[in-house]
């Protein structure tokens, strides 16, 4: 009975096994319906966004492009008028010939109204139409040819553009005070006339002119041409923007030109009594709360120079409205105005939600039934696995638990039960197993010492290695004195290895007179590469020593050699190597490698391609066909720069190259100095370039300046 009194008060304070599984799936369940819930709302609303977009920048899109393909109308045919006047087709003092000029012009071009053409006398002749809508089109000639002024006549016209009858008369008509003409007088090019209210037929036009000069500049007389800007209208009414949504064109101080709806852009009335309508006094709120808007967040609509798309609120609900600028060369300045509400889309959005909100509610609640049946079946043999184990806690070890028809639980309680029967064998061998493990853990142990201890003398061994060959190619750099004895140079290098061993490699040798420059870069670095560069080392002194002066035997040689001996290593190496002769202030350059940086005593800059003078060595046995050589006179205060990629290419922590041509601008710069202290000042440069960032390859420079007249400023 102890036992069981102890698994009762070891409950207490507990959360049971039941309200474990269930309560946390019923949580999450209502979470997950919220967010369910939640993003099918935000994702319905941000699809709405989406697809307004969209639409509003598609329907700005072919509003532009098609209101575009009527505006470039005009202009052109004033464009093809100007053209045709040097051919006598047109002229400025004989103005009857252009009718049929004219009359097939209008005919060819559907979108303009009617083309014209007036002079400085005051004299005038167009020929179009009275009103170019679909079953209303009359062609009509309108004249005034009495020079100074007089009535401007109508006549209607045959279907052959021949005047058949007088239709009226406008007394006292002077072309020259007209808008289209004195607009372009004005700013002295083509342009546009203001929109205007032809107040017989109440639609709004406007008029393209164009200005003509003779070759003194001076002002012979204007081009026109009409369109009636009904057509666009027609053409916005056509659109379809969701259920209620808008397209309309206005000018900056809010003008109608033209919109989607069937208001007119002009109030009602007949002739005088005619008046344009802006949109922020239009009688359709949706236009009107617009505009009013958009002056509110723009103060001046001639400030919108790129299309914006913004959003407001009317009646509490939210409209999308964008603005797109539409202006020519001419003088243009109109704006196209997509107003969409959103209720016209989130309607579907919100019957989805409420439909998504009652089925997850329904999948909740059959969810929750399904999970507390579910929590019982598991929780009743875990109770009895769950007392079990208490009592072998307590020590019994007899225990034996009733078999479930759920797979694992029926495998867990076959564990159980054959656990507690291994338990109490357990007891019996336990010691000796103890033992018996302590004892190889022992023994794994030592080992484990004994494998550490030969890793770190194996590791000694290598750094020791290492460092040898490390010293070795310090050993063989030239020294300061060497440098120092060779007369004509003034010679500074420097070399840095990315790692233990590098594969950089430089030497400087005098013999006879001659002196034997070489800068070399093995492929990579570490061990092989450091072998090769000592092997080039010993095999350039050699060749020097004997002496081989001819540069294509010399190279040729040492590829051989270079060749043999990394066949011999079994490697896959190889090193570009650049070598120069110099005597008598000439200096012999052979072998492919960098740019050879050749610098004259003012500090200007040469550069030598170096790559059809030879190839990489160790590559291919014989190279001799591809090795070349240039010679390069050096005058006192000239000199050589040679280094590595691993300046060019070394980095900093913004992932920029430090480059060819800032290490050219810094030697440049410091070419009134020694040898040593150009070195000292491009290696400094370099240091600061790179910063913190890691050095990846070896770095090595050398600087070769021809000694003579010179004086240092130290």
């Amino acid at each position: 009975m102890v036992p069981q009194k102890r698994a009762i008060a070891s409950r207490s304070g507990k959360f049971s096994l039941r309200k474990v599984l269930v309560v946390p799936f019923v949580l999450q369940i209502l979470a997950a319906v919220g967010c369910v819930g939640y993003l099918s709302y935000r994702n319905g609303e941000q699809i709405v966004n989406d697809i307004v977009s969209q639409l509003r920048h598609e329907v700005s899109a072919r509003v532009y492009e098609r209101v575009q393909t009527y505006l470039e109308a005009p202009p052109l045919v004033n464009q093809i008028n100007q053209d045709a006047l040097p051919l006598g087709v047109l002229n400025f003092d004989d103005l009857e010939q252009a009718r049929p000029y004219f009359w097939k012009q209008v005919l060819q071009f559907k979108s303009i109204g009617y083309a014209g053409i007036a002079n400085e006398k005051g004299q005038y002749l167009r020929v179009g139409w009275v009103n170019r809508l679909v079953g209303l089109e009359q062609p009509q000639l309108a004249q005034q040819l009495i020079p100074g002024g007089g009535d401007l006549i109508f006549y209607n016209l045959d279907g052959k553009g021949n005047p058949t009858t007088i239709d009226k008369n406008t007394p006292n008509y002077d072309v020259r005070t007209r808008p289209f003409y004195s607009v372009v007088v004005e700013k002295k090019q083509a342009a546009w006339s203001e929109v205007y209210i032809n107040f017989g037929y109440g639609t709004l036009q406007i008029n393209a002119s164009l200005p003509y000069y003779d070759a003194a500049g001076k002002l012979i007389g204007v081009l026109t041409c009409q369109m009636g800007l009904d057509q666009i209208r027609h053409f916005l009414q056509t659109l379809r923007v969701g259920n209620s949504g808008q397209v309309f064109i206005i000018e900056p101080q809010g003008e109608l030109i033209a919109t989607s709806l069937k208001e007119q852009p002009l109030s009602v009335g007949t002739g005088k009594d005619i008046k344009r309508i802006k949109a922020q006094e239009s009688s359709n709120p949706l236009m009107r709360q617009s505009v009013v808007y958009l002056l509110d967040q723009f103060k001046r609509l001639e400030d919108i120079d790129q299309t914006v798309q913004l959003d407001f609120k009317l009646n509490g609900e939210r409209q999308f409205i964008q603005v797109s600028p539409l202006t020519d060369k001419y003088g243009l300045n109109w704006l196209i105005v997509v107003v969409v509400p959103e209720a016209d889309f989130m309607a579907q959005i919100y019957a989805n939600t409420r439909n998504t909100l009652l089925l997850c509610i329904v999948a909740l609640i059959v969810s929750v039934g399904v999970g507390i049946f579910t929590a019982s079946w598991i929780t009743r043999p875990l109770n009895q696995i769950a007392q079990a184990s208490e009592y072998l806690a307590g020590g019994v070890l007899k225990q034996n638990v009733d078999s479930s028809r759920i797979f694992e639980i029926k495998t867990l309680i076959n564990s159980f039960n054959s656990m507690a029967i291994q338990l109490q064998e357990s007891f019996e061998t336990l010691e000796d197993k103890v033992k018996e493990r302590t004892s190889e853990l022992a023994t794994a142990t030592q080992q484990i010492a004994d494998l550490n201890q030969r890793l770190k003398a194996e590791n000694l061994r290598m750094s020791s290695e290492l460092d040898i060959l490390k010293q070795m190619q310090q050993l063989i750099l030239p020294k300061p004195a060497e440098l120092a004895a060779i007369e004509d140079l003034d010679i500074a290098g420097f070399m840095e290895s990315a790692s233990e061993v590098g594969g950089d490699y430089y030497d400087v040798l005098c013999t006879n007179g001659v002196v034997t420059i070489c800068i070399g870069d093995v492929t990579g670095h570490g061990l092989e590469s450091g072998i090769l560069m000592v092997m080039t080392q010993a095999a350039v002194r050699t060749l020097q020593e004997m002496p081989e002066s001819d540069p294509v035997r010399f190279l040729d040689t040492l590829n051989r050699t270079t060749y043999k001996n990394v066949q011999r290593m079994n490697s896959d190496k190889n090193l570009t190597l650049a070598l120069l002769n110099y005597a008598d202030r000439t200096i012999s350059i052979s072998g492919q490698h960098e740019e050879i940086i050749l610098v004259r005593k003012g500090g200007e800059i040469e550069r030598i391609d170096t790559i059809d003078l030879g190839l990489p060595l160790g590559l291919d046995e014989d190279i001799s066909e591809f090795i070349g050589h240039v010679l390069v006179d050096l005058e006192p205060g000239d000199g050589v720069v040679l280094y590595t990629d691993g300046i060019t290419e070394a980095r900093n922590t913004s992932k920029q190259f430090y480059g060819l041509e800032k290490l050219c601008e810094v030697v440049s710069q410091n070419w009134h100095l020694s040898a040593e202290q150009i070195k000292q000042a491009t290696i400094e440069d370099l240091r600061e370039f790179i910063g913190e960032e890691k050095v990846f390859d070896d770095i090595t420079l050398l600087v070769l300046k021809q000694k003579g007249n010179i004086v240092y400023n130290w």
